[in-house]
């Protein structure tokens, strides 16, 4: 059977690209703490020495919006393009081409189905920056195969933070069914807290810290009975009204397994966001 070799949870900050390949004078106080970070980061995946990685993301409002946002999506094809034209043009993003693994994404595809998550399926999906981040951050090769998964926490109704970790503990399940000798490795991005075009947007912190540093030590201590206690939809939008980006990172946590803590844990504070790094090696731990 296939070895789920590490799970990363992380923020996706667009302009981490931009930040850190700027000119000497026109990169901003913090680039050179944040590359380190990242390049640090990035070693928890190489050390992991993945085959396949199975890439949990978002859509923003690029492919689908308020009158036709699925609630879970993965993607079937060989071949993914990614990045959109306001991704490359105020982010500076550049466009990639990701090969795809179409036999895990039809088998996760069928195992979720089978417990009881209907997934929506597509054959022409294009990757926005929730993957491309962290593809640019773990693994800048882009040399491996994906399987992307979007979930929706932006357009309402929304799925419970319990239904995020179910879907995790059933991702984890179908991964460690799949018969195969391939080490995969389950990369997910989403938020701590975060308001976009709110009047806390641009503090000098997050909007809530006191929120982000309880929510990373719940992940880094596999607490999901603290998570599942204190985190509701109510709780993230007070944090910050994109907050619930949170929900990914406890899609994470359910595929690393309850109560293990992870092994590599970072994060960063920037000017309007807490950036947030956490590695599981699960085979080394609990299912």
């Amino acid at each position: 059977m296939a070895t789920l070799a590490a799970v990363l949870a992380t923020t996706h900050h667009p302009f981490y690209y931009k930040a850190t390949t700027a000119p000497p004078n026109e990169r901003i106080p913090q680039a050179d703490e944040w590359q380190r970070k990242v390049e640090a980061y990035r070693e928890t995946l190489t050390r992991a020495n993945p085959d396949i990685l199975v890439m949990v993301g978002s859509d923003h409002f690029h492919q689908f919006f308020l009158d036709n946002y699925p609630t879970f999506l993965i993607g079937k094809q060989p071949r993914y393009d990614a990045t959109f034209y306001n991704e490359e043009r105020e982010f500076g993003i550049p466009k990639y081409e990701l090969e795809g693994d179409e036999d895990l994404s039809g088998f996760l595809l069928q195992g979720l189905m089978d417990r009881g998550f209907d997934f929506s399926v597509s054959n022409e999906l294009k990757i926005d920056h929730s993957i491309i981040c962290p593809i640019i951050t773990t693994r800048p090769a882009a040399d491996l195969p994906i399987v992307p998964i979007y979930t929706n926490f932006f357009a309402p109704p929304l799925p419970s933070p319990r239904r995020f970790w179910d879907l995790g503990r059933a991702i984890r399940q179908v991964i460690d069914e799949y018969p195969s000798e391939k080490r995969i490795a389950a990369i997910g991005s989403g938020h701590l807290s975060l308001e976009l075009g709110g009047p806390r947007q641009f503090g000098e912190t997050g909007p809530d810290p006191v929120f982000d540093r309880k929510a990373i030590e719940w992940l880094a201590t596999g607490d999901i009975d603290a998570i599942l206690a204190n985190v509701t939809h109510e709780s993230m939008a007070a944090a910050g009204n994109a907050t619930h980006g949170f929900m990914a990172l406890i899609l994470m946590l359910g595929i690393a397994g309850p109560q293990q803590a992870a092994t590599y844990v970072d994060s960063l504070d920037l000017y309007h966001t807490m950036e947030a790094y956490l590695t599981w090696y699960p085979d080394e731990g609990a299912k």
